[in-house]
Formats: structure tokens, C-alpha cells, sequence
């Protein structure tokens, strides 16, 4: 693993693999980057993958307080670490921060964000009460079911989707990284602000699951009405999770999108 200071020195990890231009990927809540360990193969055949550990888990570091906009000033900080031409890839959570940190690069190339998670009107991100019942499940220690009632009661996956999560090798970060989940319902209080991101140029993907949850759907709606050179794929049959469920469907979108 290699590192980047971010913004406020907190040292900001990734690991590098492959050969060609650079692209940066983003985990979302509760994952490393080994989230992207499957994909990296074919991923490595087109692009140099940085395959990003937010701050408090895998091997970067963390601060005393937390907030968001470190969030995306570590991703900026990646970015602009990886060259002068860099793809960037965010899912969930992780695509939050990096549509942040693209208004704070020079270098961006490309954009993929897939279902970015802040609140859109007419929509509830989370019921009342989640973060407390999710606290109280912390404070217990009991980080399996804490893991399994945010992705099962608050991001709405079906059992057979989590069942292909508890299988790949990236189940025991997740439950490493547990700890960040509950801070990281911070995304409730984002405030989209449209005029700034109808500045933002750079050719955009947005990648929508059709069986995803409307909470996760109309925040990339409202992007695309605002985004001024975006694109929507909706990938058939799948949730929040399709590099999972659907992988090769997952980087037939990206990989074409990145290299056309």
C-alpha cells in the first residue's frame, strides 16, 4: 500500500495495480478497498487502479473529529496524487465524496458514480430512530448485526445479495470497519447545492441499479438534471451492489464509458 497526505495530514492509503491511465475507486460505507478485489484483473487490463482506503479503516489514518469535507478533500488529494488525466469511481457513500472531490481537482478526466448517497426531497434516507437502534448495536460490540441491520433495514438489500457480501473475502473489513458506519450517516445533513455542480464539466456516468431503493435512486435523478455532460445507465435486475451481483455487467458500463 502506498499513501498521500490529505488536506489535514492525516496519511490517506491505496493500493496501486495495473497499467494505463489512472483511476481512482471509492468504497462506500462500511468497506476497504478490497471491495474491488474481484474486479481488478479486468480493471488492470485498461487503467493503473488506485484502489482507495477511506480514513479509519485498512491502512489509513484517521483524526480525533470527523466531518465530510475531509472525506473529500482525502479523494481530491488521491486524485491529484494519480496524474494529470485521472478517472474517478464512486459507489454509495464513496460516490458522495467523489463528487466533491471533483470540484476540488484540476485533474480530473472522467466521472463514475454510482447511486452517491445525500438527501433529495420527497425521499427518507433514514427512519427514525436508525441511528440510535445502530449505536446501541455498537456500543454492544456486536459488529455482525450491526452490518447486517444497516444493509438489510436502511439500504434495503435482499438476503440473497447479502448472502454474496458475507462470501467474498471483503466481509471481514467490513466488519473491521464497522466502527464508521454510524458516523458516516453524516451524508443526512449534506446540502446539495445545484449551481455548483452545473460547473462541473467533466463527462459523467451515473450508474443506477433498477431495483435499488427510491432514497438511492433520486439523488442520481437530481444529479442528472443538473450535471450538464452526464449520462444514466440503469443496470437490469440489480440493487446497490451489481459489482457484486452483476460484475461483468458492472464493468461493461465503466470500462466502456471510460475508454470510448
Amino acid at each position: 500500500m502506498e499513501t498521500v497526505r490529505s488536506k489535514d495530514n492525516t496519511p490517506i492509503a491505496y493500493e496501486r495495480s495495473g497499467k494505463g491511465p489512472a483511476l481512482v475507486l471509492v468504497h462506500g460505507t462500511t468497506a476497504d478497498h478490497t471491495r474491488w478485489a474481484p474486479l481488478l484483473p479486468e480493471l488492470g487490463r485498461h487503467f493503473t487502479v488506485y484502489a482507495v482506503d477511506r480514513r479509519g479503516r485498512g491502512q489509513s489514518g484517521d483524526s480525533d473529529s470527523y466531518s465530510l469535507e475531509r472525506e473529500f478533500e482525502d479523494v481530491a488529494a488521491v486524485v491529484d496524487a494519480a496524474g494529470r488525466q485521472v478517472n474517478l469511481l464512486g459507489h454509495s457513500y464513496g460516490a458522495l465524496c467523489a463528487m466533491e472531490a471533483a470540484l476540488r481537482t484540476s485533474h480530473l478526466r472522467k466521472l463514475v458514480l454510482y447511486e452517491p448517497s445525500f438527501p433529495a426531497e420527497g425521499v427518507e434516507m433514514y427512519p427514525p430512530g436508525a441511528g440510535e437502534k445502530l449505536q446501541a448495536l455498537l456500543d454492544r460490540g456486536d459488529r455482525e448485526l450491526l452490518l447486517t441491520t444497516y444493509i438489510r433495514d436502511i439500504v434495503h438489500m435482499p438476503e440473497q445479495e447479502i448472502g454474496v457480501l458475507r462470501s467474498e473475502p471483503a466481509w471481514q473489513a467490513r466488519l473491521a470497519a464497522a466502527h464508521t458506519l454510524v458516523r458516516e450517516m453524516a451524508d443526512a445533513d449534506y446540502v446539495f447545492d445545484s449551481k455548483r455542480f452545473r460547473r462541473l464539466t467533466a463527462p459523467t456516468l451515473l450508474l443506477l441499479g433498477e431495483k435499488s431503493p427510491p432514497f438511492l435512486k433520486r439523488p442520481t435523478e437530481r444529479l442528472a438534471s443538473v450535471l450538464p455532460n452526464s449520462r444514466v445507465v440503469v443496470m437490469p435486475g440489480q440493487g446497490h451492489a451489481a459489482m457484486s451481483t452483476a460484475p461483468e455487467l458492472f464493468l461493461r458500463e465503466v470500462v466502456t464509458f471510460l475508454t470510448e
